[in-house]
Parts: structure tokens; sequence; C-alpha cells
């Protein structure tokens, strides 16, 4: 069935850009800096030999993931950029929304779809409502197990129910790791969640500190994450076409808060368990506790590398400047995990198939790219030439060096085009059972 498709997939490989070098990230914990080397892919250049162009864009992907020749001294840098989180935390409610009258007016004006969807004599402001600690334990029956609905490195994550009704997720931080880390973490994040509001971003409802108990109270998306939908969790696999509406929704969430938020954010741990999903699968994304408020005169913010293994930015790890091509990076590892519905690094698989984004970029090189198409899905005319348009964004994303990726508004712009023309060939050439 793939292969009826692939003079489609063959037309569009010789269309690819050639100044744009993709790759994927060394590996890194959540907490510590430690690459991997990526050096096993396999020597013989013969199966690249279709077409020169193959094998010249092949030659750049090998030298593109193996790892950086050179790092920074392991110096320890401050993120200087932000001022002292507590204080920052008690203004926050006198400082919100001071920018001059002139430059927010102009920006709102200007974000269109990016622009937060709000009923202001309806809808609180984010972050705005106020807690007590029995309100919280009510609604959680007490930090219930049973209503655990998710667990990380700083905390466990709650499903609870307001007396009003409302459906909430309170992300309760572990208190044998309550320091002065994670206290300045908690407040990074709640300053963050104060600062934006867009329709693909959780909403922020509020925070409580009190008696030891540092908890974050956010909307509840209901149906899973999308890591959890690509490995088939919730009984059916996502089909390609609403896999392609949530890179746009997430396309659309980044470039809100690099572009249209009230000061610009980068997230900085953009991954598939992070993109939360509606029952009518629009996606959210969630968790801020990395995020850093930028400052918009500045090119770049030096800063200990935080992430997550796969989708970490090869620049930002070895340079330690952080800028939103960081999470553009991470982006283009999404891509490759909706197409692929395999993880980022998958180490029980074949040497040459470990790191996904390599693997599937090298076939993509070849021509090969409908070849990692996740099984679950029917490889179609409209699907195979999706798949093309999607990889070739997703090497811009991935290229080692920041210059050379695009903005996430241009993404974004590129994705809708994608959708389209998907949307046109699937209707010219309906699918046969």
């Amino acid at each position: 069935m793939r292969s009826s498709s692939s003079s489609t997939a063959g037309s569009a490989a010789g269309r690819r850009r050639r100044d744009v070098t993709g790759d994927s990230s060394d590996d890194l914990s959540r907490y510590s800096v430690a690459t991997t080397t990526a050096s096993s892919a396999p020597s013989d250049r013969s199966s690249a030999s279709r077409s020169g162009r193959g094998a010249a864009i092949l030659d750049a992907f090998r030298s593109c993931f193996a790892p950086a020749d050179a790092r920074l001294p392991e110096t320890s840098f401050s993120d200087d950029f932000v001022s002292d989180p507590s204080q920052q935390l008690s203004q926050s409610a006198s400082s919100h929304g001071t920018t001059s009258g002139s430059t927010l007016a102009s920006k709102r004006s200007a974000r269109g779809l990016y622009g937060p969807v709000r009923n202001s004599s309806e809808r609180e402001i984010p972050g705005d409502r106020q807690f007590s600690l029995p309100e919280i334990q009510k609604a959680t029956k007490n930090f219930s197990p049973n209503l655990k609905i998710g667990q990380g490195g700083s905390g466990t994550v709650y499903k609870g129910q307001l007396s009003d009704g409302t459906l909430v997720a309170v992300k309760r931080a572990k208190k044998n790791v309550y320091d002065k880390h994670m206290g300045h973490e908690f407040r990074n994040e709640i300053e963050t969640l104060r600062c934006i509001e867009h329709l693909n971003l959780v909403r922020f409802h509020g925070f409580l500190e009190y008696g030891g108990e540092q908890l974050i109270i956010v909307e509840y998306v209901p149906n899973g994450n999308l890591r959890e939908h690509l490995e088939g969790m919730h009984g059916k696999f996502l089909e390609f076409c609403v896999r392609l509406e949530i890179a746009i929704d997430v396309a659309h969430a980044i470039t809100y808060l690099h572009t249209y938020s009230d000061q610009p954010v980068i997230h900085r741990d953009i991954k598939s368990s992070n993109i939360l999903l509606t029952n009518n699968f629009r996606a959210k994304v969630a968790d801020f506790g990395f995020a850093k408020l930028a400052p918009t005169d500045v090119t770049h913010v030096s800063t200990q590398v935080k992430g997550t293994a796969g989708y970490l930015d090869p620049e930002y790890l070895s340079t330690y400047q952080l800028t939103a091509k960081s999470d553009v990076y991470s982006f283009g590892v999404v891509l490759v995990e909706l197409v692929t519905g395999r993880r980022p690094i998958e180490p029980k698989r074949h040497i040459t198939e470990r790191v996904t984004p390599k693997w599937a970029m090298e076939k993509f090189a070849k021509g090969d790219a409908i070849l990692t198409l996740d099984p679950t899905l029917e490889a179609t005319d409209a699907t195979n030439l999706a798949v093309e348009k999607m990889y070739e964004l997703a090497l811009q994303c991935l290229a080692r060096k920041k210059k050379n990726r695009p903005s996430m508004r241009r993404c974004a712009e590129i994705l809708w085009t994608i959708r389209k023309d998907y949307r046109e060939l699937s209707q010219a050439q309906p699918t046969t059972s």
C-alpha cells in the first residue's frame, strides 16, 4: 500500500531545502547535563544513491547528529534576568498589566487568533481566584491516590472538583524536595501562568502556599496527553488528520508565548506528555515549571540547562544560551512523534533507530519518509504528501544552529498550508476500503 505512493513522496523529497541541516538532540536527563554519542548510523552510503542530492543530504545529516565538538567550561550560569522570585510574587497583583498603554495596545491589536478568548464580564483574570487548603483538600478528597492523574520530578497532579462544580488539576509539590530550588520553580511557574492566556494553553486558576504545602491549581483537561494517545492507551489511535490539527494547535500556543503574550515566554519543556487533549482533541500546552519570562532587549538568556531527554536543543546544550528557537527545536521533535508515533529515544530498538528524529530524517533524506509512518495509519496519497511536507518543516526545526530554524509563527503558517493541501487531496482522492 505504501509503495503505491512512492512517486508522490519522491517528488516532494526532491524539492526539499538544501540550506538547512537537521539533527536530533544529544541525550540529556531532566536535571543533569550528560550527552550520549549517536554515531551508530550505518556507514554504507549505497542505499542513499538513488539520487546525488539524497546522498549529499544524508552525509549532512550524519555530521549534524555527531556530538558537539566543544562545550563551554562547566561554569555556573545564573538566571540574572529574572528578579527575586519572592519579590515578583508579592508584586504580581499590582504589576500585572502595567505595560505602557501604547506598547500593550499595539501588541494586542496584532494578536488575531493568538489572543486570549475572554468574556470580560464573566471570565476571571488568570490566577486571580483565592483558595484555602480545606477547599483543595475537599476537592481532591484529601489528595486521594485514586484521583492522581500525573507524576513528575517536582510533584504529583491530582484531579479535583470545586464546590461550584469546576473540575481542576492540582499540582502538589513534593515535600521531600521542598527546598530553595523548588521554591524558585514554584514561584516561576506562578509568574509565568499569570502572564498568559490562550485557547491552546491550560488556564491558570490560582495557587496556594500554606503550612508546607505548595499547590498550583489549573484547568483540568479530561482526555489525557498526546504521548498516551500515540501509544493507544485510550483505546484508539489518533487519525492523521487529528495529528495535523494537534500540531497546528501547539504551534499556535508556542507562537503566542513567543510573540503575543505581554512578556515573551520560553517554555523550555515542549514534549508530547506536556500536550494535553480535550474530548474534541484540541491541544493545550501544559507544565510551565521550566518556563522563562524572557527579556525583549537581549538575544538570549544564559541559564543552566533544563529540559527532557530527546527534546533538548543541541545549541542550548552546548552553549547554555536559551532562546525561543530552543522551543522550535523541541517542536520539531514533536512533529516527528506525530508522524511516527514513536518516542524520541527508544533504547530497545535497533541501534540505527534508537534516536527517532535522526532515524526519521535519514529516511526522509533517502526519499523513504513514508516508511517511518506510524503503522496504525493508512498511507494514502494525501498522507504521503503531508508527511513529506511535515518532515521538511521538522528538518528546519531540528537544524543544529538556531539561525537556521524558522520562527514558531512561520511553523504555524506552513502547517496551515499542509492542512489545506491534505484536505484538498483527501477529498479529491478518497480512500477505498
